[in-house]
């Protein structure tokens, strides 16, 4: 079993149109949605949800009334000023606490406990291309590295138990805690790049990420043709850093046409990018094996 890892540092480079192409050009895979905070793979690939299952991502401190004294030392520890006096105790603002702890250790009378609260909710689910696993962090949720980590965990779990041969995970924007919690231990990470500064930009940050983590890493540039200064300059920052190209597709409409209609794009044409596109996963499939 092999996992690939679909990053970008940006959005809008065309990572998870490509990544629903991979899906239907894969045999036996399992697919992941790490894009917690605003997954998208979904409008493509029409998952059913079979299991939902909520995540519980932070705390918060919770003040019993009861045993509290009002003495206060709780409020003089809170550097979030989350706590506050009401008739003859206090109270927990529960939008300003960061369910640090603090308070709890300072209670002199233990009238404080720390409670887990749902950040959000996970989801197993099947797609026409096989079983799909995605999330959905709350508004304001916490730890969205954790949640990515745990759907990674499911995918492994579900792919093993079916004998799957690859995990395809289209993962988040950026270099941050989602992204590290995506590619760590990942077979190989495929960076979809389109030539713009910031496309550039971004594609050196993830390249570097990749390296830090000794992850294989792989180039696709997505648009290639809007600006071919800039996709030289793509080549020219792979062919230093010992990165394989693994293909170049072409700006076509037939992009958003096909996601216009809910399908991949090698669904919804056999020629021109879709055979661009067959011939980029052929690479991938022989590089992995």
């Amino acid at each position: 079993m092999k996992e690939i890892v679909m990053l970008s540092g940006k959005g809008g480079t065309g990572k998870t149109s490509i990544t629903a192409s991979f899906a239907a050009l894969a045999d036996r895979s399992v697919l992941v949605d790490c894009d917690v905070d605003a997954a998208d793979l979904h409008l493509v690939l029409e998952p059913k949800a079979t299991e939902s299952h909520e995540f519980l991502g932070g705390r918060i401190a919770v003040i019993d009334p009861d045993k509290c004294t009002a003495c206060g030392e709780c409020a003089k520890a809170c550097r979030f000023d989350a706590i506050h006096p009401e008739a003859d105790y206090y109270s927990v603002d529960e939008i300003e606490c960061e369910g640090c702890g603090v308070c709890a250790l300072v209670c002199p009378t233990d009238a404080i406990t720390l409670q887990d609260t749902i950040s959000g909710q996970w989801y197993l689910s099947q797609t026409r291309f096989g079983p799909m696993v995605h999330a959905r962090l709350g508004a304001g949720g916490e730890n969205s590295g954790k949640l990515v980590t745990l759907i990674r965990k499911k995918a492994r779990d579900i792919a093993e138990a079916s004998d799957a041969q690859i995990i395809i995970t289209d993962g988040p924007p950026g270099i941050g805690c989602p992204v590290i919690a995506s590619l760590a231990d990942a077979n190989r990470v495929i960076i979809v790049t389109e030539p713009t500064v910031s496309g550039i930009h971004d594609l050196e940050r993830v390249a570097k990420l990749a390296v830090h983590f000794k992850v294989p890493a792989s180039i696709i540039v997505n648009k290639y043709d809007i600006n071919t200064d800039k996709a030289e300059q793509i080549d020219q920052f792979a062919e230093a850093n010992k990165l394989d190209v693994l293909g170049r597709i072409p700006y076509d409409p037939v992009v958003t046409a096909a996601q216009l209609v809910g399908k991949s794009v090698v669904e919804y044409c056999s020629d021109g990018i879709s055979k661009t596109l067959r011939d980029i996963w052929g690479r991938v499939s022989r590089i992995i094996d």
